[in-house]
């Protein structure tokens, strides 16, 4: 069984060709510059690598030379596309709708397309994408939307509401809806196995740190509460994303330079977080480096990061009946030594004492325990994998589809 799992975005289509049989990688890549002049980038298991210019006005363009490039040539690691037996998308915002992960039919992606303006960066081209995905390997191929806030769809209302007029949330659906969903599901899952717990007696909080970053309290195995809100704009300090500012202070800083919101808007998402605070970049790596050279802008936004990162996990973990685990994962929680180290010095309040030794493992390690073994609770880095989860939820919606067409 193999699949072919997609992310979107308007100018780009990333794949992963997984052999579910193993769940292997037999290849991945990146068409990008899509509706401009085209390129395309594969790496097979094997490290055998193929670069290419090629034409892609549209997606389905990107899609017709994936497939050239899966089945021919150097790049070739099957014989046709008959062997692609799911392909799996993965899509921004599902709104209130999408609880699970769906079956993608004609109304499916009308329904993306539908909620544009709660991801309209990424809904569009997504929706785009599955279309053009049809068009390639038709209808009897089975496609399905993995959804990144459906994980969050059982929290309870008084963890998704604001507190705005009740006729915001009644009329147009304005509520927290979080986002890192697959992510947060994958991690949550592996940990119940790392730290040996039942699913329904069980509290975590999984820290997803990367550019973008959010924080899950997950109890029994659904998460209960999430940091981010209806755009992935709220919670957490982020690269170049503010993440919880005082709406006073915005107002202030409109009234006082005449901004726009849609200027502020721009400047929280695009110039604020590490970037705002370092005036250097968005990039911890870069960041870190000049930590280490005494930049002191560098240190202010590191500090400033694990200070409302650590104040996050503590306030997420109200949310649980017991804090059993706080897992961290992402680009940042699985590579960063020092992010861990800082943060779990401000948790000490709930008995965690991290193991210095074990904190210093590198990423190619895996899954493993950072915490001292005296900790009360316990801390672990895990690897997210959110292809594997698209891939199992598009091979398991798969074959309900096969067997209703056989039937």
């Amino acid at each position: 069984m193999k699949v072919l799992v997609i992310n979107a975005g308007s100018s780009s289509l990333k794949y992963q060709l997984i052999d579910m049989t193993d769940e292997s990688v037999l290849a991945k890549g990146l068409c990008e510059r899509i509706g401009v002049d085209g390129r395309i980038e594969h790496k097979r298991a094997d490290g055998v690598k193929v670069e290419k210019d090629l034409p892609f006005p549209t997606h389905k363009e990107a899609f017709l030379a994936l497939i050239d490039m899966l089945t021919t040539g150097e790049g070739k690691v099957i014989d046709s596309m008959d062997e692609i037996n799911a392909v799996g998308h993965r899509v921004l915002h599902g709104s209130e709708k999408y609880k699970v992960s769906t079956l993608v039919t004609d109304q499916v992606i009308e329904d993306i397309f539908a909620f544009r303006d709660l991801g309209p960066l990424h809904n569009p081209p997504q929706a785009t994408a599955m279309k053009a995905c049809q068009e390639v390997f038709g209808k009897d191929t089975p496609m399905v939307a993995v959804f990144d806030t459906s994980f969050h769809q059982t929290m309870p209302e008084k963890a998704y509401m604001f507190p705005i007029p009740y006729e915001y949330y009644e009329n147009d659906s304005i509520r927290r809806y979080g986002f890192h969903g697959t992510s947060h599901r994958y991690v949550s899952q592996r940990a119940l196995a790392l730290l040996g717990l039942p699913e329904q007696e069980s509290g975590l909080v999984i820290a997803h740190l990367g550019n973008g970053a959010s924080i899950c309290a997950v109890r029994n195995g659904r998460s209960v509460d999430t940091s981010m809100g209806m755009t992935p704009l709220e919670g957490l300090m982020m690269g170049t994303r503010s993440g919880d500012v005082d709406f006073g202070a915005m107002a202030w800083i409109a009234g006082e330079t005449r901004q726009t919101l849609s200027d502020l808007e721009r400047v929280a998402n695009t110039a604020s977080g590490l970037l705002g605070i370092s005036g250097l970049s968005s990039d911890l790596r870069v960041l870190e480096q000049a930590w280490h050279e005494g930049h002191a802008r560098a240190r202010l936004a590191i500090k400033t990061f694990a200070h409302r990162f650590a104040r996050h996990i503590a306030g997420h973990a109200a949310a649980l009946q017991r804090l059993d685990g706080i897992i961290f994962t992402g680009g940042i929680g699985e590579n960063s030594v020092l992010i861990r180290r800082l943060v779990s010095e401000r948790l000490t309040v709930f008995g965690l004492a991290m193991d210095a030794a074990r904190n210093q493992q590198p990423n190619s390690a895996g899954e493993r325990l950072i915490s001292a073994d005296g900790s009360r609770v316990r801390c672990a880095v895990i690897p997210t994998n959110e292809e594997r989860m698209i891939a199992l939820d598009a091979i398991r919606l798969g074959r309900i589809h096969t067997a209703a067409a056989l039937a």
